[in-house]
């Protein structure tokens, strides 16, 4: 893969660290929301949606808008972030964040069809795979080269649906897709190792015909090199198990599954902005 430049990675950087901002001032302003996976899954966002993914930012009228990559948010929870890198790429304006989970908003607690960029509704837990499923065989049948993409909270993979999604998807060989798992550990109930463990993650998947590639889901060059390989396999789909810090970057709410769907108090925020600088 090629690396990243020097400049690549500073500007991703000031994209996370964007975003994580917005996350934190989202939610603090509606009262509302899910921080601690938002924060996690911050640098995968940033360098799946800037540097790895075909956009068609114009709509329908653009003659690229068939070919675009499409992209599943499984953790629907996680709309912060999702809406922070929209409005980064051009797709809403920043101004509109301003929105979130206010009352007849685009910009919902769980994504919606409302909002310019969104491929699916989503937010019902397990269900985002299948959609992914779906969708990758019908663009296959189309002869369409776009990929599609899928990110996943590992709580979710506790849930039937998911497992059946992986089995369909290794047997259509669905090579056009990419899912990505944001293990952070952490669920609503505490680790996921206590309400239903899932280790070695890895190895069941592998056991499910995928390619598997785990990633330490900080590290922006993994990142990029791992969705850029999973391009080039072909008999097969993948998933990159991205090892994460639930609640990233502001460091009293790492690892606290306190702060799964907690809201900021003014002194809370204040503590997390000035950390977020």
């Amino acid at each position: 893969m090629t690396a990243l430049s020097e400049n690549e990675i500073m500007e991703l950087n000031k994209l996370c660290k964007g975003n994580r901002q917005n996350v934190v001032s989202m939610v603090y302003n509606a009262q509302s929301g899910h921080i601690g996976g938002s924060l996690s899954s911050c640098e995968i966002m940033t360098v799946l949606f800037h540097k790895c993914m075909k956009h068609s930012v114009k709509g329908k009228s653009s003659k690229n808008y068939q070919q675009r990559d499409r992209f599943v948010l499984s953790k629907g929870h996680v709309s912060p972030v999702y809406y922070s890198v929209l409005s980064q790429i051009g797709f809403i304006p920043k101004s509109e964040l301003k929105t979130f989970r206010k009352l007849g908003t685009r910009l919902q607690g769980h994504p919606s069809l409302w909002c310019p960029g969104i491929e699916v509704a989503s937010g019902s837990l397990g269900q985002g795979l299948s959609m992914a499923c779906g969708i990758a065989m019908s663009l296959k049948m189309d002869n369409n080269p776009a990929r599609v993409y899928v990110l996943l909270g590992d709580g979710e993979m506790q849930e039937g649906n998911v497992w059946e999604a992986l089995m369909q998807a290794s047997h259509r060989k669905l090579n056009n897709l990419t899912a990505i798992i944001d293990r952070n550990r952490l669920q609503i109930d505490g680790n996921t190792e206590c309400v239903m463990s899932l280790d070695n993650l890895p190895e069941k998947l592998r056991a499910f015909s995928w390619n598997v590639i785990e990633i330490d889901g900080h590290n922006l060059q993994e990142i990029y090199d791992a969705i850029e390989s999973s391009k080039l396999v072909e008999d097969k789909p993948t998933v990159i198990v991205a090892n994460t810090i639930k609640g990233k970057g502001v460091s009293f709410m790492e690892n606290n599954a306190g702060w799964h769907g907690k809201a900021p108090n003014k002194e809370d925020y204040e503590k997390a902005m000035l950390e977020l600088k």
